[in-house]
Formats: C-alpha cells, structure tokens, sequence
C-alpha cells in the first residue's frame, strides 16, 4: 500500500490519537493511573442507567446549539452569542411556565417550546442587525449580548420572579409539574427531546444540502462579494440564519430549564453554547458528525465528576481533553488542504 493514500485514511484520526496521548503524558505526570482514569470516565457516563440517561440529558441541548451553529458557520458567521441564545430560551420558557398556571401540559408544553425559540430567534436577531446595520462583528456583539442575557437571569430570579418566600440567586420557584417536559426513569432525560433535536437534525440536515436557501448560504461563506454579485441578499441570508440558529439555541434552553431543571437558575446554561462551538469544530463542519461529536463531549464531561472522585484529579481534565481536542484539529488540519498547497508550492511536479 502506498504511504499517501494510508496517510490520507488515517489523518483524521491524529488529533485523537495526539489528544489521548497528551492526556496520558497527563495522567502519568500527576502520577494517577491512566486505565483506573479512563475507566472512571466511562462509569461516569455508562456506568448505570441514571448516568447513561444524564449524559443523554446534556447531550440533546449541546446538540441543538451545534445543529443551529451548522447554519451560520455556513454563512460565515461566528454566532459567540449561541449561549446568549440559549439563556434567553430559558427566560421564555420560564415566562409561560410561571404566568399559564393551571393549563393542562398539551397546552403548556408547546406554547413554553414556541416562546423559548422565539426568544431565542429574536435575541439572535439583535446581533445579526448590529452585524448588518451597525457594522458590529458577531463575536463582540454575542459576548455583550450573553452577558445581558446573564445578567437578565439574575434581574428575574432576584427581582419579578422570585420565589414567595424571598428573593435568592438560587432560582425560582419550582415549575408546576404540567409545565416540565415528561421525564424517563425520573431522570433529566425527556424522550420527547430527543424527537425534537432528530426533527431539527433532519431540517436543517435538508435545508444545507437540498435547497436553494443552502446554497445560498454556502456562497455566502465562501464569498460574500461574490454571493452579492450573484444576487444573494448578504444582510437577509445573514439576518435570517441567524434567527434559525437562535431558534435553536433556545429550544435547547427550553429542554434544559424544563428536563434538566424544573425552575430558572443562576448559570442556567451551563457553557452549553460556547461548547456547541467546539462541537461544530471538531466535526469539520459536517453535519453527519455533529450528533456524535456533541455525544462524544457529553460522555467526557459528565464521566470528569467520577473521575473526579475516583482518582482525586480535578474533573476539568475532561474538559482539558475536548478542548486540546478542538484545538489540534485545527492544527492538523484537512489533509487533502495541505496535500494542494504542497502541490502549489511545486508547479514542477
């Protein structure tokens, strides 16, 4: 077999390889042992049913931020504000689970999910018109908005929202039970999550590949200029992914205030949504990975607290592992990328 086409097979497979093996350089630095390590990741994630249906439960709202992130990571935009998003779909759920009290779940449940993608939407809006309008780039536009939306939280819970009995940071008053999404096990995990983020997993899947609309977007990220002279609307395109990415993001705060949680806290999002950003990354911007990256990082994380317990080492080793994760994909790169630039350098050839 020749060396070329070996390196191309396996060339995806070297930031994994290099990340496993920076962790074990790790592992043995700390002097903690990296099969007993390992071992605790995965009990953590699969070791029970309550475990296994927790790593489901974080996984469904990071899903829906990576899936919402494919649409404007095609239109080249970096929509930072996602856990904004996220946080405002949170709000909006909220707000129809404390003020419809005494309607029956047929009723709340999709009037909470409706308000949770419309706020999201129309947060996601703001950034994309001060993107279009302002001349303001998304990332500092998202990060300000993010902090509002954070700071928004802590205005309610302490303030309109708070609980009978005073005002805390904790968070609200417990939802009626009508208001939460129905739960499995009584765990955090609701079934009918899932339906929705394989529902948006198809849309979007479709959207990007077989229609107009993703074509668009495609020669939007590519080329704005030439996108512009082919009579695509940059500032509509733009406006528009953005508020189908927002969408998104806060169905997945509805999922987490309303499974993971049944009231509105502090810290709500969880960095859900700047780990949404990884996820989309690391897949290279492939649809087809984003549900099992997105798993992938659900499983390290909630395995990082056994890890945690069991060999004494902080759980943000997990995190430490996706991110290097991220960052030595970029760095390897694509290889057929590197492969024609090598042959550009090299006319000759």
């Amino acid at each position: 077999m020749k060396v070329v086409p070996l390196l191309k097979r396996i060339w995806p497979l070297m930031p994994v390889l290099a990340s496993l093996a920076f962790i074990l350089a790790l592992l043995l630095i700390f002097g903690a042992d990296p099969a007993t390590a390992f071992q605790a990741l995965w009990q953590g994630a699969f070791g029970s049913r309550d475990r296994l249906l927790g790593t489901l439960a974080f996984w469904i709202p990071l899903a829906l931020c990576a899936i919402g992130l494919m649409l404007t990571f095609t239109a080249g935009l970096w929509n930072i504000g996602v856990e904004g998003q996220l946080i405002l779909g949170s709000i909006g759920a909220s707000w129809v689970a404390l003020n419809l009290k005494g309607q029956p779940a047929w009723v709340l449940i999709p009037l909470e999910l409706l308000a949770a993608m419309a706020a999201g939407a129309l947060w996601a809006a703001l950034s994309a018109l001060l993107k279009t309008r302002g001349k303001v780039h998304e990332i500092f536009s998202g990060l300000a908005l993010t902090n509002l939306a954070i700071i928004l939280t802590n205005y309610l819970i302490s303030g309109p929202w708070q609980p009978p009995e005073g005002g805390s940071f904790r968070g609200t008053q417990p939802f009626q039970e009508a208001a939460l999404l129905p739960r499995l096990f009584d765990s955090r995990f609701s079934p009918l999550s899932l339906v929705l983020m394989s529902i948006a997993l198809v849309i979007v899947a479709v959207l990007l590949g077989n229609t107009t609309w993703g074509l668009k977007l495609k020669a939007l990220g590519r080329n704005s200029r030439s996108a512009f002279l082919l009579g695509v609307s940059s500032e509509r395109e733009a406006v528009i992914a953005m508020m189908a990415c927002g969408a998104l993001a806060g169905l997945g705060g509805a999922v987490r205030v309303l499974s993971w949680f049944d009231s509105l806290r502090q810290s709500i999002s969880g960095g859900i949504g700047f780990l949404a950003l990884l996820v989309v990354m690391l897949s290279a911007y492939r649809m087809f990975w984003v549900p099992f990256v997105a798993f992938f990082f659900s499983a390290v994380l909630q395995g990082s607290i056994t890890l945690q317990l069991r060999t004494q080492l902080h759980s943000s080793l997990g995190g430490i592992l996706t991110g290097v994760l991220v960052l030595l994909t970029l760095l390897f790169g694509d290889y057929n990328h590197l492969r024609r630039l090598r042959k550009e350098s090299r006319p000759d050839e």
